[in-house]
């Protein structure tokens, strides 16, 4: 396993709350590195961060590792297979409880 790709994955195995669903690939073409980040439903807003700073983050951290080792280094993350996981789906009943509108007290749950 690269440099790279070790770093990817000791970072985010730090930061998620299933550590034994993360993986990753490397791939290598003309135009650089890619590690596709694989990682559990649950896991994904906390690797995306609020409004994606997380990922920025990682994003620019591996930059410069890829710099170190001459490089060009990006960073996919993979949304895993159903969509977004669990929040979307209960926005999605609270919308088709109400006739498409948004019910007011489902919605609650999700303020900041």
């Amino acid at each position: 396993m690269e440099k790279d790709q070790e770093f990817v994955e000791f970072v985010v195995k730090s930061l998620v709350d299933h550590p034994e669903a993360v993986k990753t690939e490397r791939t290598v073409d003309e135009m650089g590195v890619l590690i596709s980040l694989h990682l559990s439903p649950e896991d994904m807003g906390q690797i995306i961060g609020r409004q994606g700073q997380t990922a920025k983050a990682l994003r620019t951290l591996l930059r410069v590792v890829g710099a170190k080792h001459k490089a060009r280094v990006n960073l996919k993350i993979v949304e895993p297979e159903g969509g977004r996981g669990p929040r979307s789906a209960q926005v999605g009943q609270a919308r088709s409880a109400s006739g498409g509108e948004e019910a007011p007290d489902a919605m609650e749950d999700f303020k900041l």
